[in-house]
């Protein structure tokens, strides 16, 4: 009697299969959903951290000092629920993560350059609005970046879509060529 073994050609996803590696990724719509709740409200609560730390410091180290809070903690959420990656993000993934966040930062930094050049002393409201378009914009390009890139290991990626890897030709030897060759 033979052992019995996994049979390759089923396919990962399919229910008979043995599962070898973690939960099966959210689609894209779900991992959206997941990524404006855990990031949104984490940035929600940093857009309001930035003006109560920025009156005992200048904004711009305000903002970072929450910035790389914010990203260590949203990087594991992303990794755990938003992705479902199933562990914890290494340093890699933590590291590709803040390249994201520095791009935010850099965006939202220039939103805030640019309100207090227009006008030279908004208000609180004003700050808040301007920091939150700002900051859902970079979101929005940091949850491509995220996805596409820094959490997509296990998944095809769009912008490089997989050929099919088609067999090579075999000749086909009849018995005239056969007959010829010899």
């Amino acid at each position: 009697m033979e052992p019995k073994t996994a049979d390759r050609t089923q396919s990962p996803s399919s229910p008979s299969s043995p599962s070898l590696s973690s939960p099966a990724a959210p689609g894209p719509l779900a991992s959206f959903l997941r990524f404006v709740v855990c990031g949104g409200g984490i940035g929600v609560l940093s857009s309001f951290a930035v003006p109560l730390v920025a009156m005992t410091m200048p904004w711009a180290v305000a903002n970072a000092v929450i910035t790389v809070a914010s990203t260590l903690l949203c990087t594991e959420l992303h990794a755990r629920f938003t992705f479902g990656t199933g562990r914890r993000p290494g340093w890699r993934r933590h590291l590709q993560s803040s390249g994201s966040a520095a791009a935010a930062y850099a965006v939202t930094c220039a939103a805030m350059f640019l309100l207090h050049i227009i006008q030279s002393a908004p208000g609180m409201l004003t700050e808040q609005a301007v920091y939150l378009t700002a900051s859902g914009l970079a979101g929005i390009g940091r949850f491509l970046v995220l996805r596409l890139f820094v959490f997509a290991s296990g998944r095809k990626s769009p912008l490089r879509p997989r050929r099919p890897v088609l067999p090579l030709p075999r000749p086909v030897l009849t018995q005239a060529a056969v007959g010829a060759t010899v």
